[in-house]
């Protein structure tokens, strides 16, 4: 069997389906393919007795309601544009971070809150505080005024320029830079750079210096503009008002529907190949898969190949998600937390704990008197290979790494280990299976020293296939993917004949 459409999407991620929606919105059939009975891929939630979990993101930007925060409000735009809705909460605080030696300090929505407990903690350095954070404030001023677009999009480059000539020659510059370097222009002291070093690290899992300034710009800025909002729905929240707004203009997505091949004739891409041995033509198609699952498994021609150290790949997760009775959770605790026991093992693999308790915002994603507790660290498909999968072994394996977990959290919870009822444990064959992602990756990292306009763009080698997602421009994060669907929509709809008006 076959069938004609105008853009396939494979994989339902939030790049795939904000491109998804933003083409059918305008006019262009489209079609999502998602191997899952579920959408979203690693910013979706589940359901186990009575519990709702987010199955990874639980930090969101983007929800602004501020028209003049440019291309940093885009969930907001999106939906707007879309006509559904997404209701949030307001998060006061980004991430509580916990660090040796004693050192604990909460970015907060306030600005000047968060400058002033770092210069409580390094007076010394408090005139470079100031002045490094201020770099990342010119960032967000000048990415707030430009409007969404793709970087390959000549159209759209020549109006940006034509009306903000002076801040795209900023922004243009600052791409050369690091966030580590910056920091060190300022900065002199080596328990601040930590810091710095693992402001970066939460979000990116690279250190400031791998760091490209502009994305730290992005997510530290902003926090203090557009803040921190939570779906109160769960993560889940977003992907399903994705699919709601594709549904709504007559797109469709096809659950348990996975994509075996991209249909590549001549050096075009007319399609795809799907599990069950339908195929689907199209006059475009966008791969929402990591770099090396879109070239080296879903395209057989071994010229397009992408070798694994083209980028570095970043790690898998190990994660952990908990029902717990509330009361083991004091009043004022943060939702969001990081634990990092030594500076000297914080990057390697579980050396940072990431932390989460959204029902402190959600109360309904729990039964009554019960939270949720989401806590997770680096991991690799490597260290699980030796256990046979759903083995005894493994399921010991699995158990044995969720109490050290437990133990270690206990620093800032403590009696966690006696309050837990409810636990299910996930490693990177988890996220390799459900997600099809190549060996459980967050995706591709750049190299220390690489441009941030290096990473992969939305064009591909392929002629009419196009790329979304964590391993394309401008990187890892909810918000950076939305920009990524945003950019590849652009530049599909406008080689399509029907250009979309710029976010």
């Amino acid at each position: 069997m076959s069938e004609q459409t105008d853009v396939v999407v494979i994989g339902s991620g939030i790049g795939g389906l904000t491109a998804a929606a933003l083409l059918q919105e305008r006019g262009i059939q489209t079609v999502v393919f998602e191997k899952n009975a579920f959408p979203g891929g690693s910013c979706s939630s589940f359901c186990r007795n009575g519990y709702t979990f987010d199955a990874g993101a639980s930090v969101f930007y983007g929800f602004s309601e501020n028209d003049r925060s440019g291309t940093l409000n885009l969930h907001t735009k999106i939906f707007r544009k879309l006509g559904v809705e997404v209701a949030t909460v307001p998060d006061p605080v980004q991430i509580h971070y916990h660090l040796p030696n004693g050192f604990n300090v909460a970015a907060s929505y306030s600005r000047q809150g968060f400058l002033d407990s770092l210069a409580a903690r390094f007076p010394h350095e408090k005139k470079g505080i100031e002045a490094f954070y201020r770099e990342l404030e010119d960032v967000y001023e000048i990415l707030s005024a430009l409007p969404a677009g793709s970087l390959e999009d000549v159209v759209h480059l020549i109006s940006v320029g034509g009306r903000f000539p002076q801040k795209t020659v900023m922004l243009a510059l600052k791409t050369f830079r690091s966030m580590g370097k910056t920091a060190r222009k300022y900065i002199s002291d080596e328990e601040l750079l930590h810091f710095i070093d693992i402001e970066s690290y939460s979000w990116a899992v690279q250190d400031a210096l791998s760091t490209p300034l502009v994305n730290a710009g992005i997510c530290l800025a902003d926090r203090h503009h557009g803040g921190i909002n939570y779906p109160l729905g769960g993560a889940g929240s977003i992907p399903d008002a994705l699919c709601r707004g594709l549904e709504k203009f007559g797109g469709s997505i096809r659950y348990r529907s996975g994509v075996d091949e991209i249909l590549v004739e001549n050096g075009v891409a007319r399609g795809v190949k799907l599990s069950n041995g339908e195929t689907v033509h199209a006059k475009a198609v966008i791969s929402n898969a990591t770099v090396w699952d879109t070239y080296n498994r879903l395209i057989s021609d071994s010229r397009y190949r992408v070798d694994e150290d083209r980028f570095i790949r970043a790690p898998s997760w190990f994660q952990m998600y908990l029902g717990v009775d509330a009361r083991v959770i004091p009043s004022g605790f943060h939702v969001h937390h990081i634990l990092v026991d030594d500076w000297q093992t914080y990057s390697n693999l579980g050396g940072t704990i990431y932390f989460s308790a959204p029902t402190i915002l959600a109360p309904s994603l729990a039964p009554p008197g019960k939270h949720i507790i989401h806590a997770f660290v680096t991991s690799e498909t490597s260290e699980w290979d030796r256990y046979e999968r759903g083995g005894e072994a493994y399921r010991q394996a699995k158990e044995r790494y969720a109490d050290s977990l437990i133990a270690r959290t206990e620093k800032i919870l403590p009696g966690l280990s006696n309050a837990v009822e409810l636990r299910i444990l996930a490693t990177p064959q988890t996220h390799e299976r459900y997600l099809n992602r190549y060996k459980g990756s967050y995706g591709a990292l750049l190299k220390p020293g690489q441009n941030i306009l290096q990473k992969p763009q939305n064009r591909t080698p392929v002629r009419n296939l196009f790329a979304a997602g964590d391993s394309t421009f401008p990187g890892q994060g909810v918000i950076a993917v939305t920009y990524s669907g945003v950019s590849c929509a652009s530049l599909v709809a406008r080689k399509l004949g029907m250009p979309i008006d710029y976010l």
